[in-house]
């Protein structure tokens, strides 16, 4: 029982921290798209 409670933990750890990398990945793209496109003058 205590074997199959640190899998899931296990599991549950590196999903948040796969959740965490791409959503920063995401949130940098979308800085430099913001940073390196012209601005709307009109």
């Amino acid at each position: 029982m205590l074997k199959k409670l640190l899998i899931v933990a296990g599991v549950v750890g590196v999903a948040t921290l796969v959740f965490k990398r791409v959503k920063a990945s995401n949130d940098e793209r979308a800085l430099w798209h913001e940073a390196t496109t012209a601005p709307d003058l009109r």
